[in-house]
């Protein structure tokens, strides 16, 4: 009950305080208005517009009769994927073409001499322009600017962006990789075309296959005139010649052709990672140009900076008060 009296009797005592005070702190109050009320109309507008997109669950086209469900090219990205073209959105290689297309460096009013311009300008743009990850794993693209129509070209051009990036990435690796699985494809191609002109001419010669070469053996026993057996004599006589070497070169042409069937899935795939420009993103939502501004919100700013006068006077107040007790006292 003490206690809640002494309460009482202390409000009570800040409410006679604060009437003594009053048009100290109404000219505080009146002051920070104004002066806040000014302060807001010489704040640069600015016009918000804002695009929407989700990562694709895969950045490629694939050949593979196993595809996996989740690589599916209409899939929607998850939280990996998500975080990943958080990355990309937020790189360098982005944020450069983007000063350079809108030259933010003389727009911003930055001095190309300023030592700082640099720290500046990444200051300038990430208060522009903002990048989050909202909670259904979407991206939202956010621009800021003093131009409206600025604005929705801005967020549009980072969308667009977005697969121009991510394509030039993925070609750094998958390109190098095309090459060598192209030599390599191109290589095994000319061994087997090799054999088989190898096979060809020996086949000119007379070499049979094995199967065929055991019935010469047959036919030799059953022919009646000599020309006949002597054209057999001779045929014989290449196979025995030649036909270890044309069975080898048959054995070794479908080794390559395995290899290569193995080998031109992997192929493909290589090809198409490499030579193909893939969409990496779904655009639920384009940038529109704003017809609204969105900053300064005027009366929050005067409500504010008035609101704080008043408690900033009411303790500078109290301080000089608690101060003058002291010195009365000493």
């Amino acid at each position: 009950m003490q206690e809640k009296n002494r309460f009482d009797q202390g409000a009570q005592d800040l409410l006679v305080f604060l009437w003594k005070k009053k048009w100290i702190l109404i000219i505080i109050s009146f002051i920070a208005a104004v002066a806040s009320s000014i302060a807001s109309l010489l704040m640069t507008e600015l016009f918000r517009s804002t695009a929407i997109v989700f990562p694709a669950a895969t950045s490629t086209v694939s050949f593979s009769e196993q595809r996996n469900a989740k690589a599916s090219s209409m899939d929607f990205g998850e939280e990996e994927q998500a975080e990943q073209l958080l990355q990309i959105l937020q790189s360098s290689r982005v944020r450069n073409r983007i000063i350079e297309k809108y030259d933010l460096l003389n727009y911003y009013e930055i001095g190309e001499d300023d030592q700082n311009k640099n720290y500046k300008l990444a200051k300038m743009y990430d208060g522009h322009i903002r990048f989050e990850r909202t909670r259904y794993g979407s991206i939202l693209i956010d621009v800021l600017d003093k131009k409206p129509e600025q604005a929705a070209a801005i967020a549009n051009d980072i969308v667009l962006l977005i697969d121009t990036v991510k394509n030039e990435m993925v070609k750094e690796r998958t390109v190098p990789a095309y090459e060598i699985v192209k030599r390599k494809y191109q290589y095994l191609e000319s061994e087997k075309q090799a054999l088989e002109d190898t096979i060809n001419r020996l086949s000119l010669l007379g070499v049979v296959p094995s199967e065929a070469r055991a019935n010469l053996f047959t036919s030799l026993t059953t022919v009646k005139s000599q020309k006949d057996h002597d054209y057999i004599r001779s045929k014989i006589d290449v196979n025995m010649q030649y036909g270890a070497l044309y069975d080898g070169l048959v054995e070794l042409r479908e080794f390559k052709t395995d290899k290569l069937t193995t080998l031109e899935s992997t192929y493909e795939q290589a090809e198409s990672d490499a030579n193909v420009d893939f969409t990496h993103k779904f655009v639920v939502e384009w940038a529109v140009k704003a017809d609204k501004k969105a900053k300064p919100i005027r009366w929050i700013i005067v409500v504010v900076s008035t609101l704080a006068a008043f408690a900033a006077g009411v303790l500078l107040l109290l301080i000089k008060e608690k101060i003058d007790e002291l010195r009365k006292i000493a």
